[in-house]
């Protein structure tokens, strides 16, 4: 059995760098059983720290490429001592995935958890970039986030009103995405103050919906969620959308006048979007 809690300890954590280790073995295989690692398979692994998961993935996979920010996890990752593995010292949202393989990649990732919105939209690219040169690299995306922002990518209409939201529909317009299980925070080292949980995030090739101007759907999209406590009409009117065309969109479509943004699925507002780009 490996003691990755006492590895774990010979290793000063960096709090400003969001780290705190994945130690519980039980996980860790989790993410290799999961992930559907092979020996023909391409995996990045984002934030790999002391490398008690990338120890794994090397045993499974192709080749891994671990991209570290910091130094003094690079001197451990470097211990591991294999051909298969090739270390990057680089800030993954700083990383052009595209130019580091020619090959499709599967992506494991247990990042800090203050930057999970950026590098989701590094990885997947905006609502309206479709042909972001990422994630045409990507099949596969097994994340491990903070439990309340896994809920939040994995959210509908019909959950809690904080849980859906701008991440939501990021993420689901370019991946179908699935809690895996939770994870206790006592499965890492130092304990952080929250729960967590594995995310699956299988990358689509076209977006999940088919529309006219993408553009004009993310500024939609935007709008609906700046205010919060707002109806969606009186969000969009705020932000520039002209008022009687919102009216008569939302008439149109039979949505109540003082519905909220967090009510409507993403097939809807794709039919808000299509009408209200009209001329």
């Amino acid at each position: 059995m490996v003691d990755y809690l006492q590895r774990a300890k010979f290793f000063r954590t960096k709090k400003r760098l969001g780290q705190n280790f994945l130690i519980n073995p039980d996980v860790i295989a989790d993410i290799i059983d999961y992930a559907g690692i092979t020996n023909e398979d391409t995996v990045l692994e984002i934030g790999p720290g002391v490398g008690f998961v990338t120890e794994q993935l090397v045993k499974y996979a192709k080749k891994v490429i671990a991209v570290e920010l910091d130094e003094e996890a690079i001197k451990e990752l470097e211990k591991l001592d294999c051909n298969n593995l090739e270390i990057i010292h680089n800030d993954i949202l700083k990383t052009d995935i595209s130019s580091l393989t020619d090959e499709k990649v599967k992506i494991v990732a247990n990042i800090p958890y203050y930057i999970t919105s950026p590098i989701i939209a590094h990885l997947l690219g905006e609502i309206d970039d479709l042909n972001n040169k990422n994630r045409n690299k990507i099949s596969d995306i097994i994340l491990m986030v903070q439990e309340e922002v896994a809920r939040r990518i994995v959210a509908t209409e019909k959950s809690p009103s904080k849980q859906y939201g701008l991440l939501t529909i990021l993420s689901q317009f370019w991946a179908d995405c699935e809690i895996i299980r939770p994870v206790g925070r006592k499965s890492f080292y130092p304990a952080p103050k929250v729960n967590s949980a594995l995310v699956s995030m299988k990358v689509r090739q076209e977006p999940s919906l088919k529309l006219k101007d993408y553009s004009f759907f993310r500024r939609l999209v935007k709008a609906a969620f700046s205010q919060r406590r707002k109806t969606l009409k009186n969000c969009l009117i705020n932000s520039g959308f002209d008022r009687t065309k919102v009216t008569n969109a939302l008439q149109k479509l039979k949505f109540d006048e003082n519905i909220r943004g967090e009510k409507l699925s993403i097939e809807d507002f794709g039919k808000l979007s299509e009408l209200l780009s009209e001329n």
